[in-house]
Parts: structure tokens; sequence; C-alpha cells
């Protein structure tokens, strides 16, 4: 691979010893976490769920505690507080206050005492990212943010993973990505393959079955193709 792809990182850790890593367990995230364990003298990793406790998420989360010597934060995803507050899947509690991603990024700095944060990004992901890191650059001194694999293509990324013998995180298998959202397409694979974190879905979002049923009824030719 070509020495290029590194100089985001290799730059980064020159400036600072450490960095906050945010890792969600798609595969931009394994690589950024896997190029901060090599380059940064100390890591601070934090996973933000929607559902705590789910088993494959758990799993592929130990593995990598295991492969770095680390303790990996688990902390609510951002997005929770408005699915709670405005009823996403379930009956909306308006006394919920919403919850921004500057909020968690101030509570990781306070609690963590380091100030840069590495996330996944690529510019190949989004119109939106790509002018969002042309604007600022991989790294970016005013908002404390690193993007290391930020001008990586997908093929790169996969590349580094197999090469590195990293681990993807086991719902990839199954939905073609790591778990992100509560889409019935999704949770119709999870309840056939992950029945017990279903359940565990359905306990936070209890509106979900019923949109799990409706999505079966009306694609079951799909869910069948899929399993």
């Amino acid at each position: 691979m070509s020495n290029i792809l590194f100089e985001t990182v290799k730059t980064a850790s020159r400036i600072s010893g450490s960095c906050i890593v945010c890792f969600s367990g798609g595969k931009d995230s394994i690589v950024t976490l896997d190029l901060c364990a090599r380059y940064f003298k100390h890591i601070h990793v934090v996973f933000m769920y929607s559902v705590p406790g789910l088993s494959f998420q758990e799993a592929n989360l130990r593995w990598y505690e295991e492969k770095y010597g680390i303790e990996i934060e688990r902390i609510p995803h951002f997005m929770i507080s408005e699915w709670m507050r405005y009823g996403i899947f379930r009956k909306e509690d308006y006394s919920v206050p919403i919850v921004k991603p500057l909020d968690v990024y101030q509570y990781l700095r306070l609690s963590s005492d380091v100030w840069w944060i590495a996330a996944g990004e690529r510019i190949a992901d989004s119109i939106v990212r790509r002018a969002m890191i042309k604007n600022s650059g991989s790294i970016d001194d005013n908002r404390g943010r690193i993007y290391p694999v930020a001008h990586w293509n997908k093929a790169e990324v996969m590349r580094y993973i197999q090469h590195h013998r990293l681990k993807l995180s086991p719902e990839s298998a199954v939905l073609g990505h790591s778990f992100r959202s509560l889409e019935p397409s999704e949770m119709a694979l999870l309840k056939k393959h992950y029945p017990a974190d279903y359940k565990k879905v359905a306990e936070w979002y209890p509106f979900v079955e019923a949109a799990v049923r409706n999505y079966e009824m009306n694609h079951e030719e799909n869910v069948i193709a899929k399993v």
C-alpha cells in the first residue's frame, strides 16, 4: 500500500501522543483504530451503542480489547436521545433532552483529558463528508478531529483489513455492514440470525416488532433470498 495513505495518522501522532478513537465496528473504524493503535502512544477507544449489550457487538468489542490490550468505553449513541424524545419505534418522551454530537465530544475530552478525536469518515462516503473534509483537511486543528482514512477508497480499506487479519463485525456477514439502524429490513435479518439480540432491541424499541411483521408480510421473498 502507498505510504501516502499513512501520512495523516503519522502527522497527527507527531502533534500529540494521545487520541480518542470513535469505534463503530464498521470497516472504516476498524482501520482507523488499528492505525491509531500503531502510531499513537495512547488511545482511548469509545463505542456508541443504540442498544446496550448486543451479543454480536460485544463479541467484536472483546476481540479488539484483547488484541490491543485496552478497555473500550461503551456509551449511548447521541441519536438515542432523539429516538426516545420523538418516539422512534417507541412512545415519545418529551422529558428526554436532545444530546448533540458536540455534547458527546465534550464529555469524552473532559473525562479522558485528551483533545484529539479520530474517526473513520472518508471523502468517498458522501458529498457532505467530501465537502466537510475538503474544507477542514484530514487533520482539523480547529475542531480537534483526525480522519486517518479520509483519502482511502473501499478497496484499500478492505486490503488493509485482510493484510493485518483484522476482524469484521460478525453481523456484517448478514447485514452487509455493521449494525447501525432500526430499518425493518435489517431488523428482519437480525430477528432470523440473532433472535436474542432482536429481543433486546424490541425491549428498547417495542414498535419495531410491528414494523418487522409488516415488512415480512410485504417482502417475504426478499427475506428468504437473504437468509
